[in-house]
């Protein structure tokens, strides 16, 4: 078949259609991306190509074999001066939306990116947490999937539906529609906050995520900075959190997908991580946990490990000053750094049609502070790098006094 090219006038946002006449399927938006319930779309939908498919499997595959990383953005240029000289000469901009994380890439093409573009923006993701781009209209699937593979090996999802369309097993599909309701008493907000398969041995780097259908209002998508999240927290705290290693699970996930996918691509599988992991190339240390994947702290007792993983789990979704909330327009890509943000949509939009592919290229595994500063370097906390650009010193502790409350509006 040959190459789709996404066009201005194809690209789409669909108003709130009115629900299905029979009850939509609720669905656990923890533990869901996208399925075809009911009637779908229908039979004129222009991505049709693109809706999820679930191949049906015998046997599942060999778990994924470990490969040596090369992060691109070690060959960036300082301050990712290509890309931003690259964009300064389309007549664009490269403006961030926060202090913490977040920023947006105006006027280009991503498929115009040469080799040396590609490496600043590796920088920029891993500097930023999330970066956009607005209205990709003529970046077709194979050129998001090759841009992905310049970043790494891209993931294979173990059971995660990929595109009806042949040759993209290495996308997936994220889709909702009127046929799928999101179910409120199913799910806490704060729960959603994650960072993409993080119980792979080498969980990914970044995720470049393209929605082709999109609602009008609704179903934004939120990032949250595990780099200003740490640096938020006292010294010591941060030297026990730097100890700590815990079990990330893909067992969950597994079993929530057992009535769809009989066998598994791969075979469901736990790994251990730092609770507190190194960025290889800006150094900065990032709590490295979220709700969806790790089960407990290993090495501390139980009410320890609950208690440690709901306080940073609510730190992800509380932290207001370093969050960055995206609204969606068709045709957008957002490309994020899954070692140093969590994230979560807000699955607000029902009944509406939200419609996207993502690939997720794998990185390294995670380095603990201990592991990265064997080699005489020495892991950043982001907050004092900040002070340093600003030619002052933070506060390293309180006065020992009682501080008092009060409340301005």
């Amino acid at each position: 078949m040959a190459t789709q090219t996404i066009t201005q006038t194809s690209m789409i946002h669909l108003r709130a259609e009115p629900p299905a006449k029979e009850a939509a399927k609720l669905v656990d938006p923890f533990s869901y991306a996208g399925e075809v319930f009911g009637d779908g779309p229908g039979s004129d939908y222009p991505w049709a190509d693109f809706l999820p498919h679930n191949p049906t499997r015998t046997q599942s595959d060999p778990p994924l074999a470990p490969f040596e990383h090369v992060d691109r953005a070690q060959f960036a240029a300082p301050n990712s001066a290509r890309l931003r000289a690259f964009v300064d000469a389309r007549g664009g901009k490269v403006r961030d939306l926060g202090i913490a994380m977040g920023t947006v890439v105006e006027s280009i093409k991503l498929e115009e990116l040469g080799t040396d573009e590609r490496d600043d923006l590796a920088l920029l993701v891993a500097e930023r947490g999330v970066v956009f781009f607005r209205a990709q209209h003529t970046l077709t699937a194979e050129a998001q999937r090759e841009l992905g593979q310049h970043f790494g090996p891209l993931h294979k999802h173990p059971t995660y539906a990929v595109p009806r369309r042949d040759g993209f097993d290495d996308m997936i599909v994220i889709y909702t529609d009127k046929n799928s309701r999101p179910d409120p008493y199913a799910f806490s907000r704060a729960e959603l906050f994650h960072s993409d398969v993080t119980y792979e041995l080498q969980p990914p780097g970044p995720t470049i995520l393209r929605l082709l259908v999109t609602p009008e209002v609704g179903n934004d998508t939120l990032w949250s900075s595990g780099y200003a999240l740490y640096s938020s927290l006292s010294k010591p705290f941060q030297l026990y959190l730097d100890s700590l290693y815990a079990i990330h699970t893909g067992h969950n996930q597994a079993a929530s997908r057992a009535a769809t996918v009989a066998v598994p691509r791969r075979a469901p599988i736990e790994t251990v991580h730092p609770v507190v992991r190194v960025h290889p190339v800006t150094g900065i240390k990032s709590v490295f946990v979220n709700p969806g994947f790790v089960t407990r702290i290993v090495g501390v007792p139980k009410h320890e490990s609950d208690f440690v993983l709901d306080f940073l789990k609510q730190g992800f979704a509380q932290q207001t000053d370093a969050t960055t909330r995206w609204h969606w327009e068709a045709g957008d890509v957002a490309i994020w750094d899954n070692r140093m943000v969590n994230h979560s949509a807000t699955f607000d939009a029902y009944p509406s049609t939200r419609h996207g592919l993502r690939v997720t290229p794998q990185a390294e595994r995670p380095l603990s502070v201990a592991e990265y500063e064997k080699g005489g370097k020495k892991a950043k906390d982001w907050v004092e790098e900040r002070y340093k650009k600003l030619g002052i010193t933070g506060p390293h502790a309180d006065a020992g006094k009682s501080i008092k409350s009060g409340y301005r509006d």
